[in-house]
C-alpha cells in the first residue's frame, strides 16, 4: 500500500552512494580532543562502562549559569561526537547544540536544561535500529540484513545483531541514574527528553514508546524510516508503522517531533513520514503534542539539522 516511489525517486538512490559516509560518519572514531564550545561548559566521561553495551564517551553540556542550587531538565542526544565542536568531527560539521541552547535560554524560550551527548560506536546501526519492529520482519529478511546488508560494497550494515533494547537499558538503567546523581536535575519524565537524527531519530522514537515513564518527549530529525539503503520491496517502514499503532504513548503527557528535508537521503523519507503521521492521527495526536515539518532544500547533514534545531527544542523544552 505504501510503495509510493516512482522512477524519479528510485533514481535518487544513486545519490546515496555519495551519502554513505554520512551513515558511516557517526560510527567513525572522532578524535578525543577537549571540546571547544561557544558557550557553556562540558564535562566528559571517557569510556563510560556498561553491562549492556560497549564503553563510549559521554559529553555533558552545562549552561553558563549552571548551579547546584537550581534544578535542570535533561535532554539525551545520540551521536554525541557530532553535537558541539566541528573541529573534532569527521566532516567539520556539528549540530551547534551549545549555541542554540544558549540562545534559547537567554531569550527565555526554553526551561533550564542540560544536554547529555552519548557517543556512538562501530555498532551504531545495531544499537539504533528499533529491536521489536526488526524482530517482526520475516526471519529470512532479518538474516539477509544481518549477514548481507551493506552500507557500501565494502562495509557491512550491521556489525552485530540488533541490540537497541540493550542500548536503551544502558541509557535508562545506568546513564540516567549516574547523571541524576552527579548533576542537579529533575528526575521525572516531565523533565526528561531524547533526540537524534537519521537512525538516531528512530531510536529516539523507540525510546519514547518503550519508556514512556522515563521520557516525556522525543525529537526525531530526518528519521531513517527505510532502515537500510534500499527502498525497493522494503518491508521495514510498514513494521515501524505497525509497531507505533500499538506502542505510542497515551496522548496528553508526551510530545513527539518529526521532520525531513527534500535533498539527498532525506528525499526518500516523505511518503513514509506521511504513513507514520497517519498512525499518530489515528491515535489521537494533534498539533498540541506532535509536530511534523518538511524543510525544502535541506539535506541529510549536521549543517541542516543545526539550522532547525531550535524548533524541536522550543517544542519539547518550553
Amino acid at each position: 500500500m505504501y510503495h509510493f516511489f516512482n522512477l524519479k525517486v528510485q533514481l535518487k538512490k544513486l545519490l546515496i552512494l555519495c551519502l554513505l559516509t554520512i551513515s558511516a560518519c557517526f560510527s567513525s572514531n572522532s578524535e578525543e580532543k577537549t571540546l571547544t564550545l561557544s558557550s557553556g561548559k562540558a564535562d566528559r566521561i571517557e569510556q563510560f562502562k556498561s553491562a549492556f553495551v560497549s564503553p563510549r564517551n559521554i559529553d555533558i553540556w552545562l549552561p553558563e549559569n549552571y548551579s547546584a542550587d537550581k534544578k535542570y531538565a535533561v535532554l539525551y542526544m545520540h551521536d554525541g561526537q557530532m553535537l558541539f565542536d566541528a573541529t573534532t568531527t569527521w566532516n567539520k560539521q556539528e549540530w551547534g547544540v551549545d549555541e542554540t541552547m544558549s540562545q534559547l535560554l537567554k531569550k527565555g524560550e526554553i526551561s533550564n536544561t542540560i544536554v547529555v551527548g552519548i557517543w556512538n560506536t562501530s555498532f551504531r546501526h545495531s544499537e539504533y535500529f528499533p529491536q521489536k519492529p526488526f524482530e517482526k520482519l520475516k526471519s529470512n529478511f532479518q538474516d539477509s540484513l544481518l549477514n548481507h546488508g551493506k552500507r557500501d560494497p565494502n562495509t557491512a550494515l550491521f556489525k552485530t545483531k540488533v541490540c537497541s533494547d540493550n542500548y536503551l537499558r544502558f541509557i535508562v538503567q545506568e546513564l540516567k541514574p549516574f547523571i541524576d546523581n552527579k548533576y542537579s536535575t529533575f528526575t521525572d519524565a516531565k523533565h526528561t527528553f531524547i533526540a537524534g537524527s537519521s537512525m538516531g531519530g528512530l531510536i529516539s522514537m523507540y525510546a519514547l514508546c518503550e519508556y514512556p515513564e522515563v521520557f516525556s518527549g522525543a525529537a526525531c530529525l530526518s528519521s531513517h524510516w527505510i532502515g537500510t539503503f534500499d527502498t525497493l520491496n522494503n518491508p521495514i517502514p510498514n513494521k515501524f508503522a505497525e509497531y507505533l499503532k500499538t506502542h505510542l504513548p497515551d496522548v496528553g503527557n508526551h510530545r513527539i517531533y518529526f521532520d525531513y528535508g527534500t535533498q539527498t537521503l532525506d528525499a526518500l523519507y516523505e511518503p513514509y513520514q506521511f504513513m507514520i503521521d497517519s498512525v499518530l492521527l489515528e491515535n489521537g495526536y494533534d498539533e498540541s503534542v506532535w509536530i511534523t515539518k518538511k524543510f525544502e532544500g535541506e539535506n541529510h547533514s549536521e549543517a541542516s539539522w543545526r539550522k532547525r534545531l531550535d524548533i524541536p527544542l522550543k517544542f519539547l523544552l518550553e
